[in-house]
């Protein structure tokens, strides 16, 4: 619905269209941005702000964003298609437009559509006619004049007509110049009368140079003449000018009827770059105010009760000097839903309730607002005002009856919109702005209309906004709930006003204060104090102890946020502190646990050695299961302080993870790397894992199932679920390839590699290595050359890898 004109003036939103327009590049976005309105439906409006704030980044991003030379070139369409014929001045103006509409479609459409869909949307109305573009192009200079490649006929009779212009010249220059005619011409010149050439010559000169007279002069001596020798030129120059013309017109026609069959998709393209040229307007409007989309509140300002529904953080007025205006904090809805703001005249009480109102109608209207963004409001369906001085002489009506026939009316509409509610219709939003309430009248009498007026809203479920200078308001503010005093504050130092507005605390008059400070005789002070009412001194006592109780509030508040910030520091301190004792505890716990895997390693290593040596006679039955069961208490020692310091650093699964299976794909942790579960033996605690170009047996514990990972077997998929009790494995793979593996791996996987590839009784094994610089092949062979398993090694042949491969032969079981 549209707002109620008189409020858009009081607030001075016309004012803002007036600012907005001077951002439009052409006359169609300016007559939309001095049109514009605000609404009242919340998804109309948040859509407008998000498109105001797509334009807001892309400006951001490439500032040179614009519409080009595009014009508004409805009229001109509609000439076209009522069958008129455009001049090539309005042509140009129709090329230009379709080159700034076909340019900027292909710019915004090359945008990512979630940043910039609002653009985008608008972008794809944007026609592209470039073959009428190209004729218009090819017809028409820069100049506004048809040329040559207009068409062929055109360039055919210009190229005959300057031909015969210059044949024409050329013998009247002739006849200037023979001395036969020297004493009858007037001057030896070629002029022109009614289009066509003539000489100028003597009035008694006619018989020595026979011709049409044309001309002559005001005095009757001299005559210009046409010379016969030249009609026939004359006559072919003029038909030749008369076939230009018409071909002139031809193609103006032809080019007009092209215009006219593509004049809805522009019409309907010039429309749609208004509203991108607007958008691109309300951003650099919102740029010069350094303003911000607002949020939105849902529903009814009546479902707010913890909470403002209306919360405007350092608020400015769009029409006041940026650089001087004090920005303010407004805070309405939910504990209160109406504001009585007092303090002295001059004080700024007016610019708050102003600046509430029309931020409210430029953040419905699409526009953003001169406020941080984490500002939030309703969207009002309506938003009254009754502000400044009404007094009308015309209707012969006072200030308190213009204003109480205003309040009337708001009275009125919120009536009806309260007893459509009571029906079942959707509460309405409303924001009412009352400027100096009950002024104008009696005090006394002026006090309590507007306190009856003040509860009427109140009970009418608006949001309010008033001013007022009346003490008793100030009392019943603070006794009345859902009504809250604000004030806008004034240094008694200065006896200026700070123009800060303060929620909570209502204004005093200060003029006793002031007065007595500009050197009034402190009898008189005196005097005028004593005529106060009892009521009066009791309400200034509170607002005195209400400031009291506000500052000692504000000074705990502010030494309780003191220590919170040092408690804060301490707190990261400590947490620093325990970080640095944890990563210290780690490092020693994990060179702990690397001294007991080489330990390990080691004894299996030796293991090894002493089962396949046959001539190690020395070795008893019983030492070779001592030192077993040593390497078995040294690993459950290692597995549980691993399971410790696991459970130290994550806290337990709300439910108990699904146990590895064949087929998951799993990280194991041994070696950092990543492969596929071939096998699970759970009685030994081990699986069978294929990494890369390798398998190896790791313990379950050292490795972690990946999410969404697992393999999904395919029919016929015999890959085994648990590893036998006993025996060799049989498929383990005769290469290993360890391109892309740290230095510092090799060993530990190499070492796992010979100890299956032996209990699967290969005889031989391939070790890629690649060739490099040298560094694997280095550490590849050392291993070999003092691995129990090994027999011997030799570099590849040449075909075969070369020194990038190793052949180990292994021992026999």
């Amino acid at each position: 619905m549209p707002f109620d004109t008189r409020t858009l003036e009081l607030l001075e939103y016309p004012k803002i269209r007036e600012r907005l327009a001077r951002h439009t590049a052409f006359s169609a976005s300016r007559e939309l941005a001095l049109s514009l309105q605000p609404d009242d439906d919340r998804v109309v409006v948040q859509r407008a702000q998000q498109a105001t704030s797509a334009a807001r980044r892309l400006l951001d991003q490439a500032p040179d964003v614009s519409i080009g030379g595009a014009r508004d070139i409805r009229p001109l369409i509609a000439q076209a298609q009522r069958g008129g014929v455009l001049e090539p001045t309005a042509l140009l103006e129709v090329a230009a437009t379709l080159a700034a509409m076909r340019q900027l479609r292909r710019r915004l459409l090359s945008l990512p559509a979630e940043d910039y869909a609002p653009l985008i949307e608008l972008a794809t109305a944007l026609p592209e006619h470039p073959e009428l573009e190209a004729a218009i192009e090819r017809s028409v200079d820069p100049a506004g004049e048809l040329l040559d490649s207009a068409s062929p006929a055109l360039g055919r009779i210009r190229a005959e007509l300057r031909t015969a212009h210059n044949r024409l010249l050329e013998r009247l220059n002739a006849i200037i110049a023979a001395p036969q005619y020297a004493a009858a011409l007037q001057e030896p010149i070629v002029t022109m009368r009614d289009g066509r050439y003539v000489v100028p010559i003597k009035a008694g000169g006619r018989r020595t140079l026979p011709g049409i007279v044309h001309d002559q002069s005001n005095s009757g001596a001299t005559l210009f003449i046409e010379p016969l020798q030249t009609v026939e030129l004359n006559n072919r120059w003029r038909e030749l000018q008369l076939a230009e013309r018409e071909e002139i017109t031809r193609i103006l026609r032809a080019l007009t009827a092209q215009i006219a069959a593509a004049g809805e998709s522009i019409s309907v393209g010039v429309a749609a770059l208004a509203e991108l040229d607007l958008l691109f307007a309300k951003a650099h409007y919102s740029l010069e105010l350094r303003a911000a989309e607002p949020q939105f509140v849902p529903g009814s300002v009546l479902e707010w009760q913890e909470q403002p529904a209306l919360e405007l953080i350092r608020a400015r007025h769009p029409l006041l000097d940026a650089q001087r205006v004090v920005p303010i904090d407004v805070r309405l809805g939910g504990p209160f839903r109406v504001l009585l703001i007092t303090g002295p005249n001059t004080g700024g009480k007016t610019v708050a309730l102003k600046t509430t109102g029309l931020l409210a109608l430029m953040a419905q209207s699409g526009l953003h607002i001169p406020a941080d963004a984490r500002s939030r409001l309703p969207v009002f369906q309506y938003i009254f005002a009754d502000i400044g001085d009404e007094q009308s002489i015309e209707q012969s009506l006072s200030t308190f009856s213009s204003h109480m026939t205003h309040i009337i009316e708001i009275l009125r509409a919120l009536d009806a919109a309260r007893v459509e509610r009571e029906h079942g219709a959707t509460p309405a939003n409303a924001l009412v702005l009352l400027d100096e309430l009950g002024a104008g009248t009696d005090p006394t009498e002026g006090a309590a209309l507007a306190r009856a007026i003040i509860e009427r809203v109140l009970d009418s479920g608006a949001l309010c906004i008033g001013t007022t200078h009346y003490a008793e308001l100030k009392a019943y503010a603070y006794n009345t709930p859902g009504v809250e005093n604000a004030s806008v504050a004034f240094d008694a130092e200065t006896l200026q006003p700070t123009y800060r507005l303060e929620i909570g605390l209502p204004g005093r008059s200060n003029a006793l204060a002031i007065a007595a400070r500009l050197g009034l005789d402190a009898a008189i002070v005196a005097r005028a104090r004593s005529f106060l009412s009892a009521e009066t001194e009791r309400v200034e006592d509170l607002l005195a102890a209400i400031a009291r109780e506000r500052e000692a509030a504000a000074a705990e508040r502010q030494a309780a946020e003191q220590l919170h910030a040092e408690a804060a520091t301490l707190r990261a301190r400590l947490e620093q502190e325990l970080a640095s004792l944890e990563r210290e505890r780690e490092q020693r716990l994990e060179a702990f646990e690397r001294e007991l895997e080489a330990e390990m390693r080691a004894i299996r290593q030796e293991l090894r050695r002493l089962r396949e040596d046959t001539r190690a006679v020395s070795v008893t039955r019983e030492w070779l299961q001592q030192a077993e069961e040593r390497l078995k208490g040294l690993a459950a020692s290692t597995e549980q302080r691993q399971r410790q310091r696991r459970a130290s650093h994550a806290a337990p699964p709300a439910t108990p993870p699904r146990p590895i299976q064949p087929g998951d794909r799993v990280h194991v942790a041994s070696v950092n790397l990543e492969g596929e579960v071939l096998a699970v033996d759970p009685e030994a605690g081990e699986a069978e894992v294929q990494v890369g170009g390798f398998r190896l047996t790791a313990a379950l514990r050292d490795l972690q199932r990946l999410k969404g990972a697992r393999r999904a077997a395919a029919p016929g998929d015999t890959t085994r679920s648990t590893l036998p009790a006993g025996g060799p494995r049989r498929d383990v793979s005769m290469q290993f390839d360890m391109r892309g593996l740290r230095a510092g791996e090799v060993e530990a996987l190499l070492d796992r590699y010979l100890n299956d590839a032996y209990l699967a009784d290969l005889s031989e094994v391939r070790l890629i290595h690649g060739k490099g610089t040298g560094t694997l092949r280095k550490i590849v062979r050392d291993v070999l050359s003092n691995h129990p398993l090994v027999a011997s090694y030799e570099g590849g042949v040449e075909g075969e890898g070369g020194e990038g491969v190793t052949i180990a032969r292994l021992q026999t079981r």
